[in-house]
């Protein structure tokens, strides 16, 4: 369904382009299905200071490695729940293509552990679309769909909460051609 999808969708007005209109992710749309926040003032990152520490990504043994490194016991300090933040948006928010950690959304996650309110449903949109950019310069070129991560998960989400009805299968209409096995 979602690379079908991707074969209507324009990036010159970030649309999809289907027969009976044209359609295309919202920030209410991303308010409704996730509750992310669209309401916060935008922040300039590189105007931002840097984190006085840094967190380790490489070569710490993936995942497992990093949430060992990272994690403390007692009370959760600011370095520590940046490092989970830093996780959660990599993991399951933005979904990035590496099975490992990164410090892509570093600067983010520690604008958040410091009480700052962040407008997350902008962010999410904005991938949104640079993932469909990223898809149909894949298909215009005939180059496999792969390995690009991202927000599959919001994308399936939206067009199901709008294609239900067309999207459907109902196993118990469908009816399978029947063979004999000898």
């Amino acid at each position: 369904m979602l690379i079908s999808a991707s074969y209507f969708w324009s990036n010159a007005i970030n649309a999809f382009m289907f027969n009976h209109g044209l359609m295309t992710p919202t920030l209410i749309d991303v308010m409704m299905l996730t509750g992310l926040n669209i309401h916060a003032p935008n922040r300039s990152f590189h105007l931002l200071e840097k984190a006085s520490f840094k967190i380790e990504t490489k070569n710490i043994g993936g995942w497992k490695g990093y949430i060992n490194k990272n994690m403390k016991t007692g009370s959760v300090s600011v370095r520590e729940h940046t490092a989970f933040l830093n996780m959660w948006l990599e993991k399951f928010i933005f979904c990035g293509k590496t099975v490992g950690p990164t410090s892509n959304n570093l600067r983010l996650a520690n604008i958040l552990a410091n009480g700052n309110s962040v407008p997350l449903g902008k962010h999410l949109l904005g991938s949104v679309y640079h993932l469909f950019h990223q898809v149909s310069v894949r298909l215009r070129n005939n180059q496999p769909i792969t390995k690009l991560g991202g927000l599959w998960w919001f994308i399936q989400l939206w067009l199901h909460m709008y294609m239900h009805k067309t999207m459907v299968v109902d196993l118990s209409e469908m009816q399978f051609p029947s063979e004999e096995f000898s």
